[in-house]
């Protein structure tokens, strides 16, 4: 029978994330409403970077820190290659969509490394889920400073942001809602890290409700300022496609750096899945601080779009590795296992050249049978 195709399916969060785009578009916050979401869209950017902060494990950080060569091409690909794409999508697509969309591209070609997906799609397929851990989040740290710096350079400073928000501003609304959080979040990791780390579940919504706060604040203000005229089905085919290019250049390159770095095909996967993906959680409340409040739902628009595409070919090739691992390591099996019985015996004692008289069979295959009963064992599949 055919082995059956299965597609991953829907990430439930993007549905939240259409229904809050549906909600401001249907029924956009205006005058007063709209600024007490903003007010709230920024305490809850506040509280999710110092979570972030607390949730920071320096063990966690370290147990992976030997790889080094590993974590530096992560964030190579995550800070370097990445930001090269992004400039070219930004380049190509600005003669055919919004300049501001455009420039979203680049945007989320900035941002860093996503933490839980790439450390989940990591352990499904079979890779080094220490190393991703610490790469994964030393791509978060980091990118809590580098990527409003990326930004400053590649954005703010050519009038990208349209002149929107000065320097100044812009570097006290990092201070204050990204850096300053994170580090005092971080620091009190010693009293309040164990009481963080046992309510993760209950801590997890904060995540996403930042999310969608930011998403129905930024898209009511986009809405008011004629978003819906300004983009249409053709620019979201666009954007989908400069996604998508990004994405198979990344994977792509991947493969090459992989093979040729030497890396085992544990830390490949890490390199997969850590070097390829951007961080949606990170990147919205980033937007809500980096840019002027009309340009914020335009440019996190791209954004939606690589994310859902990622998780997608992401959790597709986490299958495939999965696969590919059970195969291996049922080959592995078959090869230390001794034959199973009379016939496959006597072949591979022809292929090494040693010969069985017949009066001896038996005991052999008696022997074989016990030895093969002590293999599953010893591979953990229990006696047979």
């Amino acid at each position: 029978m055919a082995a059956r195709i299965k597609l991953p399916t829907v990430d439930p969060f993007l549905m939240w994330l259409v229904g809050c785009v549906v909600a401001a578009s249907v029924l956009p916050a205006r005058g007063a409403v709209l600024t007490g979401f903003d007010w709230a869209a920024n305490a809850a950017i506040v509280l999710l970077f110092f979570l972030h902060g607390a949730k920071l494990s320096r063990e966690a950080v370290l147990a992976g820190v030997g790889h080094w060569r590993l974590h530096l091409m992560t964030l190579a690909f995550t800070f370097v290659l990445f930001p090269v794409l992004g400039l070219a999508a930004q380049a190509v697509t600005g003669r055919l969509i919004d300049p501001t969309l455009a420039m979203g591209l680049l945007f989320l070609a900035l941002l860093p490394s996503t933490v839980q997906s790439s450390i989940a799609m990591t352990a499904m397929a079979g890779g080094n889920v220490a190393a991703a851990v610490c790469s994964a989040s030393l791509s978060n740290l980091i990118g809590v400073v580098l990527t409003p710096l990326l930004v400053t350079v590649f954005i703010h400073s050519n009038g990208g942001s349209g002149g929107s928000m000065d320097g100044l501003g812009s570097a006290q609304k990092i201070a204050t809602q990204l850096l300053l959080p994170f580090v005092v979040g971080h620091l009190l990791r010693p009293v309040i890290g164990k009481w963080v780390d046992t309510h993760k579940k209950l801590l997890q919504p904060v995540d996403r409700s930042s999310v969608l706060l930011v998403v129905y604040s930024a898209f009511s203000a986009a809405v008011v300022n004629g978003v819906w005229l300004r983009v249409g089905l053709f620019d979201l085919a666009v954007l989908l496609a400069a996604s998508a290019a990004m994405l198979a250049i990344v994977i792509a390159v991947n493969g090459v750096v992989a093979r040729a770095a030497g890396f085992s095909r544990e830390d490949t996967i890490v390199l997969l899945f850590c070097g390829s993906k951007k961080s949606l959680v990170s990147g919205v409340p980033m937007a809500g601080a980096l840019f002027a409040p009309a340009q914020v739902g335009i440019v996190i628009l791209p954004l939606m779009v690589f994310h859902q595409l990622q998780l997608f070919v992401c959790a597709w090739l986490a299958g495939r590795w999965r696969r590919e691992g059970e195969a291996l390591a049922a080959a592995a099996a078959a090869a230390v296992l001794p034959p199973q019985d009379e016939a496959a015996m006597l072949a591979r004692a022809g292929e090494i050249g040693l010969p069985v008289p017949e009066e001896c069979r038996a005991g052999v295959s008696s022997n074989l049978a016990l030895l093969t009963q002590h293999a599953r064992v010893a591979l953990g599949e229990g006696g047979a």
